[in-house]
């Protein structure tokens, strides 16, 4: 390969590796990003419903939503990942993210449905300040993988 060959060769391998992080940089209030999405599945963001699709951002106060069809995949800044089932709802009510600074904090509530959760950077580093609302209780978690499934209360779903 020439010099010439080389240097565009280095030039697109930069680009790809700067890719994921000007993603992350172009959207500065994202806490995570939905990676997959199977039948109907919406990100809600100030009481307005978008159709997720992979790359929709996920911002603090978002619901999250699964139709009786739908499942969907979600990766946060910090590598939780969260695998919905059908008819799932889940509410993120607090994230921080700065390790560098010890703010680490992740709140969820989920109000029906079922997940997977793989835990990520936050429940290892201060696993306390992880939680989990459920309608009936709430969770500590400790830096693991769970499955959470929740019943709607009274034929009904909670916010």
């Amino acid at each position: 390969m020439h010099a010439g060959g080389d240097t565009m060769l280095r030039f697109v391998m930069a680009v790809v590796l700067l890719l994921p992080a000007l993603a992350w940089a172009g959207d500065q209030d994202s806490i995570g990003y939905v990676k997959t999405v199977k039948g109907g599945a919406f990100v809600i963001d100030g009481g307005k419903p978008v159709r997720a699709a992979p790359g929709t951002p996920i911002r603090m106060g978002n619901t999250l939503k699964t139709g009786p069809d739908g499942s969907m995949g979600v990766t946060f800044k910090d590598n939780t990942v969260m695998s919905f089932g059908p008819d799932t709802a889940l509410t993120v009510d607090e994230y921080l993210y700065a390790p560098g600074n010890d703010n680490l904090k992740f709140g969820t509530t989920v109000s029906k449905g079922s997940l997977q959760v793989v835990s990520g950077v936050i429940a290892r580093l201060k696993p306390n300040s992880v939680r989990m609302k459920t309608p009936t209780g709430t969770i500590g978690i400790r830096g693991t993988r769970y499955l959470v499934r929740v019943e709607p209360q009274n034929g009904g779903e909670k916010p």
